[in-house]
This record gives structure tokens, C-alpha cells and sequence, in this order.
């Protein structure tokens, strides 16, 4: 029989780890943790599975647990742990995570009376020995085996807490969903929600996907553009959407890999993932369908050249966020070389014979804002205080370096566009091909303009993201895209 009239102070308070007092779940965060590193390991999950939760918990943590500083805890368990902490009360961390990770927990935040989790042998003696695994009804055991029935209060998150919950004196639920509250009714438990409720998961997986970084793909345009040719544009854009596919499963897997820096970062850490609002699970469940879903739209509708130009375009994406990021200039020149990818996928996807010099254009102007968007970062991490980024081979006093790299690079990007406008082959596409020499100019505006606010702080995103936000940025697109357009249809000046 529960007591609801004995006192609190008397009642231990026993908090959840995962879901509930951190939002994510370390167990996924291991594993992914371990991939983003290429630990060889990964290849004995499998074996390790076989074994049994306990069993599988206990080579992981043997071997690598998730940073107890950088995971992302839930403010509204804390309020709730402080305030039983100002009464006096008993406080446990009970969690089915290992013993290791709890005590990782435990020992960072520094409030917790007593911390248990699942394990504690060495993985030889896993299997043998028949370690438990403390979740559901074994940890529902455990707690009334030493507290009674009725002698606890519990906060958790999930529908495995129900029996946990069932022997609490009091059921506390960290924002539960109109499901959860509806079988814990029918099972005679009364949940008291912590916090407000949360988010839809669907919601934050779509915001993960990041559809405002969408706006690049435009880039496969450019080709039928520069071709002017009105028919090719529906392939380009079934190109685009398998871009925006594409590239939305490397966003939710660089992000993955990335959980720790985009934490440690004043704006990265509020990315659903680094929050926690959206499950490892979810994340790379959705990579998992937005990849192949990409690669099989392209194989049914599109050129054979088109895949291929996919496959290299979604092989150096994981390059870059598994390993070249952090190698020195060799991020920035994969990062202008994925954009320049763009525009080759719009002519593998329509047929259209690139230009040389369009491609050499792309290569300094994207090498240019590759360079800004690093820049940005230091300018951000000068503001701070900080002196080397997280997860890169960059320092503040690189700085200058940068800087003058990006200018230079404007400039022969500028050159190279006065070089086109003056191509012989192109300026027979054009009926009025002098019209071009009018995007020299705005060029150099933008891309100093780029420069300015960079160094001024003012670049908090990615510059070509950016400019799809700067109403002067997207001013001069425009006045760009009517330049050629009018060029193209013999509009004299």
C-alpha cells in the first residue's frame, strides 16, 4: 500500500539516466561515439549482442562510455533533484546504463547520495556469470527489495519505467505523451509530469535534416541556366531533390560523429541532436531511409552519369566528417569542391557540356566562402576567449592566414568570370554577351561585403546559407540572374 502521507524527506528520491536525466541515451551515443572514431570494435557488436543486453553493455563500457560533461541533461530533473536535495532527501542515480557510465554521471554532477547501474565484472565474465540488466522490471525489484513497496519516488521517461513506477510512491514522468499517460492509466498509475511537454520528435528530425542548408542545391540549376534552355529543367530539379535527400542523411550523420563539439558550441549545441530533443535512434534511423531512397530516385529517372556524381558527392561528405574536417586546408578545399559538385551533378543530370571556365569560377568563388565560414568560426571563438576549435586543426592567430586567402580567392573568381565573358564559345550563346561584364562589379561587392561582415562577427552560419537570409545578398543574386537572363535574350543596355 503506498503512504502518500509520509513525509519526502523521509522518501528516496531515484532519477532515471537516460531519457530522463539526460535527454539522450548514452548506450546509442557510445556506439556512435565509437563510429565516429573507427574504433575496430564496432565489428564485435554483433558478437557482443548475442551475449545479452548486460552482457553487451559490459564490453562497450570496457572499452569506451559517453563523456559525462558533454551530454545534454535535462534542466527540469536537476530543479527537481535540488529541490529534494534542500529537503534532506536520499538521492539515487538508477539507471540500466553501466555501472561505469552511472558512476561517470554521478561523479560529474556531484549530487547523487548513491548511483547504480547494470554490470560491473570485466567483459570475460559477463556472459558466465549472469550480470543483470537494471531496467523494467529488474530495476522495479531492485528498488523494492530495498525500499519497499511504495518507498520511493521515481522519475523516469519511458514505457519500460511502468513497473517501476508501479512500485513508486510516486510516479514522475519527464514530459510523458498522451500514449504513455494513457497505459500507465490503465495500469493504475497516476504519472505527475516534469516539465513541459515535449516536442514532436518529428519536428525536431525535420529541423536535423536541416532544409535551409536545401537552398545550396540550387546550385544545380546553374548549368540550365547558363544553357538557356527551359526543357531541362525537370531533371534538374529531381537532381536537386535527391541532393537535398542525400545531403540531409550526411547532415544527420555528421551531426551524430559531431555531438560533443556542436555541445561545446554556443549555437551548434541547440541542433536537435547535441540536445537531445531528437534520438540517436531516430537520426540514424532517418539516414538510413533518406540515403538509399536518394540513390534509388536517381537510378530510376536520371543518367547513369548522375549516380555517379552522387556517389562521389555522398563519399566525400563522409570523408569530410569522418576524417578530413580535421585536416588542415584540406577541409576547406573539400568544402568548396562539394559545391563545385553541385553544379557538375546539374549538367551530369541534363546532359549540358559544363564550360571550363564555369568550373574554374566555382572553384575560387566556393574556395572563398570555404575560407569565410572558417573564419567565422575563429572570429566567434576570439569573441569568447577560446584560442583553438574543437574537432579542428585551426587557431585563433590562423586568422589572417584565412582572411587572405578568401580575398584572393574573390578576386581570381572575379578575374575568371571576366575571362568567361569574354570566351569566345560563350559569347556565341549569348545575344548580348558584353551584359555579362555587369556581374563583375556585383561580385565584387557582395564578396567584400562577405569579407566585412565576417571579420565584424556578423557571420553566424554557413555564408552561402547566409546570403539565402541577407536581403541584400539575395538583391544581389537577383540582379545577377536578370544580367544573364537579359544577356541571353538579346536585351540590349
Amino acid at each position: 500500500m503506498k503512504n502518500l502521507d509520509t513525509p519526502d524527506r523521509n522518501i528516496p528520491l531515484i532519477v532515471d539516466l537516460d531519457g530522463t536525466l539526460c535527454r539522450s541515451d548514452t548506450l546509442h551515443e557510445t556506439i556512435v561515439g565509437m563510429l565516429g572514431h573507427g574504433q575496430q570494435t564496432l565489428f564485435q557488436l554483433p558478437g557482443w549482442l548475442l551475449q545479452g543486453k548486460a552482457a553487451f553493455k559490459e564490453h562497450l563500457a570496457f572499452h569506451r562510455i559517453s563523456d559525462a560533461a558533454s551530454l545534454p541533461y535535462n534542466a527540469d530533473v536537476i530543479e527537481q533533484i535540488q529541490t529534494a536535495k534542500s529537503q534532506g532527501r536520499t538521492i539515487l542515480l538508477v539507471s540500466a546504463s553501466h555501472q561505469r557510465q552511472v558512476d561517470a554521471v554521478a561523479n560529474h554532477l556531484d549530487c547523487f547520495d548513491d548511483a547504480v547501474g547494470t554490470g560491473g565484472t570485466l567483459p570475460s565474465q559477463a556472459a558466465d556469470e549472469g550480470a543483470t540488466n537494471l531496467g523494467g522490471g529488474n530495476k522495479a525489484r531492485f528498488l523494492i527489495e530495498r525500499f519497499g513497496q511504495g518507498g520511493y519516488d521515481y522519475i523516469g521517461d519511458h514505457k519500460t519505467d511502468l513497473p517501476v513506477w508501479k512500485g513508486a510512491r510516486r510516479a514522475l514522468a519527464v514530459s510523458p505523451n498522451g500514449g504513455l499517460e494513457r497505459v500507465a492509466a490503465a495500469q493504475g498509475i497516476d504519472l505527475e509530469p516534469v516539465g513541459a511537454a515535449s516536442t514532436s520528435k518529428l519536428s525536431a528530425l525535420f529541423r536535423a535534416m536541416r532544409p535551409h542548408q536545401w537552398a545550396k542545391n540550387a546550385l544545380i540549376l546553374l548549368p540550365v541556366l547558363t544553357a538557356q534552355d527551359a526543357a531541362l529543367v525537370l531533371p534538374a530539379i529531381v537532381a536537386m531533390i535527391c541532393f537535398c535527400m542525400a545531403a540531409s542523411a550526411a547532415y544527420l550523420i555528421n551531426d551524430l560523429i559531431d555531438l560533443a563539439a556542436d555541445r561545446a558550441h554556443p549555437r551548434k549545441r541547440m541542433r536537435p541532436l547535441a540536445a537531445g530533443t531528437l534520438p540517436v535512434s531516430f537520426g540514424l534511423a532517418a539516414a538510413a531511409v533518406l540515403l538509399p531512397s536518394a540513390f534509388g530516385i536517381a537510378a530510376a529517372v536520371l543518367p547513369g552519369w548522375f549516380a555517379l556524381v552522387l556517389v562521389l558527392y555522398v563519399a566525400l561528405t563522409f570523408a569530410y566528417s569522418f576524417w578530413l574536417k580535421r585536416k588542415l586546408m584540406i577541409d576547406v578545399i573539400v568544402l568548396a569542391a562539394l559545391y563545385t559538385l553541385r553544379i557538375v551533378a546539374g549538367a551530369a543530370a541534363t546532359g549540358i557540356v559544363l564550360s571550363p571556365w564555369l568550373l574554374t569560377f566555382s572553384m575560387f568563388l566556393f574556395f572563398s566562402l570555404a575560407t569565410i565560414k572558417r573564419q567565422a568560426e575563429l572570429e566567434d571563438l576570439a569573441q569568447s576567449g577560446g584560442e583553438k576549435t574543437k574537432g579542428r586543426n585551426l587557431l585563433v592567430v590562423d586568422l589572417p592566414i584565412l582572411r587572405a586567402m578568401s580575398i584572393s580567392a574573390a578576386q581570381a573568381a572575379v578575374l575568371v568570370f571576366a575571362l568567361y565573358a569574354e570566351d569566345d564559345a560563350v559569347r556565341q550563346q549569348y545575344a548580348q554577351p558584353d551584359l555579362l561584364w555587369g556581374v563583375c562589379p556585383i561580385l565584387f561587392f557582395w564578396l567584400g561585403r562577405m569579407q566585412f561582415l565576417t571579420a565584424r562577427g556578423f557571420m553566424h552560419d554557413d555564408p552561402v546559407v547566409f546570403s539565402m537570409r541577407d536581403r541584400i545578398s539575395l538583391v544581389s543574386g537577383l540582379l545577377t540572374v536578370v544580367l544573364i537572363v537579359l544577356a541571353a535574350a538579346g536585351v540590349s543596355s
